[in-house]
């Protein structure tokens, strides 16, 4: 039996994900959960054999209690910087005040590593957290998954089944890295397991362009769909400047009309050169046909 993983953000969707991916490891799991949280969603944790621990995040005795004896805190929180740094950073300083050896950042995105600062509101928080976690005495993991492949049930113009098309900016053979939340929690918990892994691992389920995303919609039985030039990265890069611009609000929203273009731009700015999909056994990847089929 391995010693316990804390999962925080346990209550989302990829967290709940992970949970269940640990549990199907035969890892002991807390699952930490602010004290107002949902009780059916604490339920559902319950029933996945997670020991669930409401704590305070501003509580740093409660965490560092909660903290005894794992092996590692695995942070799937997702947000703004309230969440992202100021959170994320509770988070860090429990685990160096119990001991705990290990920390997993909620980074799952793009390689945000290789976009310069100022692109992409979200991957600055985690950039700003980053410098936190790596002056931190622990070891630090972080996986970069590309985009989640659920976003492509989303009607983004990426992917617009109402209009029949796949649009794209620059360059359609430009290949994306997109992972599954399924496949996501299934490697990370892995990780989370993996007392040596490394501090950046970089996954996808599959790597696709928009030219061969109108094949495999095709191949799916759910084509055909037209490919469609939206403009140059430079013209994104001017339209979300002048819709952020334009959209005040937005700053104190977590999916600002802008801040999705923003998370396109990274689609079409990035890419995982190399993959570590082969680090950890058993696992298996999602098809791209049978995702879309689906």
């Amino acid at each position: 039996m391995y010693a316990p993983i804390l999962v925080a953000g346990a209550t989302g969707e990829l967290g709940g994900r992970l949970v269940g991916a640990l549990r199907q490891r035969g890892t002991s799991v807390r699952a930490l959960v602010r004290p107002a949280t949902d009780p059916a969603k604490i339920a559902a944790l319950a029933q996945l054999g997670a020991e669930v621990q409401r704590v305070d995040f501003a509580d740093a005795a409660a965490l560092a209690r909660a903290y005894a004896g794992a092996s590692c805190v695995v942070s799937t929180l997702a947000g703004l910087r309230e969440v992202i740094v100021n959170a994320q950073t509770q988070l860090l300083h429990a685990a160096v005040a119990a001991g705990v050896p290990r920390f997993i950042a909620s980074d799952f995105c793009s390689d945000y590593t290789q976009q310069a600062p100022g692109t992409n509101r979200i991957f600055d928080l985690r950039r700003e957290f980053q410098a936190r976690l790596d002056h931190a005495p622990l070891a630090a993991t972080s996986i970069l998954n590309g985009a989640f492949a659920e976003v492509l049930t989303y009607n983004i113009p990426l992917l617009d089944w109402p209009q029949r098309q796949v649009g794209y900016w620059e360059d359609a053979d430009w290949r994306i890295d997109f992972t599954t939340m399924a496949d996501t929690a299934a490697f990370t918990a892995a990780a989370a397991l993996d007392a040596g892994a490394p501090r950046w691992l970089r996954i996808a389920s599959f790597q696709v362009s928009p030219r061969e995303l109108v094949g495999l919609a095709a191949q799916a039985g759910r084509g055909p769909l037209a490919l469609v030039r939206l403009g140059s990265r430079a013209e994104l890069a001017a339209a979300i400047q002048q819709r952020r611009a334009a959209n005040p609000a937005g700053e104190q929203q977590l999916y600002a009309d802008w801040q999705q273009m923003q998370y396109l731009f990274s689609m079409f700015s990035v890419q995982n050169s190399s993959l570590d999909n082969d680090r950890y056994a058993g696992l298996t990847w999602q098809n791209p046909v049978a995702f879309l089929t689906a």
